[in-house]
């Protein structure tokens, strides 16, 4: 396994991120337990959660499992850089949501216990929150890290100008703000390129792509289609018919490589200079082993360019618009 910072940092972490979405409402907690002790085992250092995940099971259901595994011992916690989220609601109170200081404390501390730990590494804002001044966010995170129960703070799904104004806010106060943004990245979806990637650069913050195979539409989704394992639906459905043609040609160019489509999926994000580490969410063992692989992927520039011609990115603002 490879590691590097997490944005501007000294916190290292490994270049693959095991997010844990699937835990609970998809795989069973013992399959779970299994596939967090593999990638502990093979380097994976650094578990996404988030405090709204357990879907049918219960918001809060994820954290749980992580807290049950961490408690069965043998350094699992101190070997883990732990991610969690605030934001999304847990119940029908008024305050149960959101970035307001009251939700953040309270949520904080309802994490901790059910993740059984004292502290959370990386405590990131699930959302932007439009009705909550930066003044009141970054004093409940302040009092915090003070405390002790967070170290570092991000973000998830900012748009460039939300980064701008977090991290200027935090400047004002001196303190760190935001060292990750974690967004919606991959070879079909690049709008991030034009202003959320600058942003966080210009910032120091390392960016954590979720979804980077576009649910499943860069993992062989064609070849699964024609053997009959398996069929697009819904909304990827009608992705897939809008993107056929370029999906065909990545997965051409993958097979002329000698490797898989969705390694070359995450292999392509791993190249990306303001990448830190994909978020991978494994349902089962395999979908692990096959993430794994793509650490070992190594493009070179004629390889980039060519996926360039397949899913075209974006320039910078404004000249991706304008001049």
């Amino acid at each position: 396994m490879e590691y590097t910072h997490l944005g501007r940092s000294g916190l290292s972490v490994s270049r693959l991120c095991l997010g844990t979405m699937n835990f609970g409402p998809e795989t069973d907690e013992p399959t779970s337990f299994g596939i967090m002790d593999a990638a502990r085992a093979a380097g994976i250092n650094f578990f996404d959660t988030a405090n709204v995940y357990g879907s049918k099971l219960g918001r809060g259901a994820t954290e749980s499992i992580l807290g049950r595994w961490f408690a069965q011992g043998g350094a699992r916690r101190e070997d883990t850089v732990l991610a969690t989220k605030v934001y999304g609601t847990m119940s029908d109170r008024p305050n149960d949501g959101k970035l307001s200081a009251l939700n953040i404390r309270r949520s904080l501390d309802e994490s901790l216990k059910r993740l059984q730990t004292d502290h959370i590494d990386l405590f990131q804002f699930h959302h932007v929150d439009r009705d909550t001044p930066w003044d009141e966010i970054w004093q409940a995170m302040e009092t915090a890290v003070a405390q002790g129960k967070i170290l570092y703070a991000g973000s998830s799904n900012f748009a460039g100008w939300h980064i701008a104004t977090a991290q200027a806010e935090a400047r004002k106060r001196n303190f760190t703000g935001l060292v990750s943004e974690q967004s919606l990245y991959n070879l079909l979806k690049r709008d991030i390129e034009r202003e959320v990637i600058p942003a966080a650069q210009a910032n120091g913050m390392g960016i954590l792509p979720w979804s980077p195979l576009e649910g499943g539409l860069l993992g062989g989704v064609l070849r699964k289609e024609r053997d009959g394992s398996r069929r697009a639906s819904g909304a990827n459905a009608e992705k897939l018919e809008k993107n056929r043609d370029a999906i065909g040609a990545y997965e051409d160019f993958a097979a002329e490589l000698g490797t898989e489509p969705g390694d070359l999926g995450l292999a392509w994000l791993m190249h990306q200079k303001a990448v830190t580490a994909p978020i991978i969410g494994p349902r089962t063992m395999d979908q692990l082993e096959a993430g794994l692989r793509a650490v070992d992927v190594k493009l070179d520039q004629a390889a980039l360019t060519r996926l360039d011609e397949i899913f075209p990115g974006y320039k910078t603002a404004p000249e991706d618009y304008a001049w």
